[in-house]
């Protein structure tokens, strides 16, 4: 069975690997959202939301630009 849905083409983007242009998928497997080149076969995973709370958990807030 096949796990994966909506592949579909990002333009525009290159790959961080292989540098090549125009072969990022965006799919969704196992309800998380997957990146792959379809040259070199690199892959990026979306992080948990829990795992990106705690990353910027140590940051702080310098400032808040408010045009006028």
């Amino acid at each position: 069975m096949n796990t994966r849905k909506k592949k579909r083409f990002i333009a525009g983007a290159a790959c961080p690997k292989c540098h090549a242009m125009d072969s990022m998928m965006l799919f969704l497997e196992h309800n998380v959202e997957k990146v792959e080149c379809v040259q070199c076969g690199y892959q990026m995973t979306q992080p948990d939301a829990e795992v990106s709370k705690a990353a910027r958990a140590s940051e702080q807030l310098i400032g808040v630009f408010k045009p006028e």
